[in-house]
């Protein structure tokens, strides 16, 4: 099938361009370094904190959360080559100070990695 096109070959046209608040956003994918962030107004006025760079998680040890750096990134669900670029997103392995850890969060939208230890 001939993408935007009918079947008699005449092409479907679109009645008006994309509003503003249907754009899609820049795509952000934290990756391992010294900890930077941003702030970015969306809809509504609110202020959302976005984690563009991290070498700090908040880890799940028995109940209580701990501080710890990250090392590097051990592997990654999404795709094999995020783990390359150390990319951290949600459900990425990470290995740590306290030992191997899994991200629960999704850390572009939150400003903050959180992860629980892998036994």
């Amino acid at each position: 099938m001939n993408h935007g096109r009918k079947i008699s070959g005449g092409r479907y046209h679109k009645f008006r361009k994309k509003r503003l608040h249907e754009a899609s956003g820049h795509e952000r994918r934290p990756i391992l370094g010294e900890t930077k962030s941003k702030q970015i107004r969306v809809r509504s006025g609110k202020i959302k904190t976005v984690l563009l760079k991290a070498n700090e998680v908040n880890i799940l040890v028995k109940g209580k959360v701990q501080k710890s750096d990250i090392k590097n990134v051990i592997e990654t669900p999404q795709n094999k080559f995020f783990s390359r670029e150390n990319r951290l997103l949600k459900g990425a392995i990470i290995d740590t100070g306290l030992g191997k850890a899994k991200i629960t969060n999704r850390p572009s939208q939150e400003g903050c990695i959180n992860a629980i230890l892998v036994e």
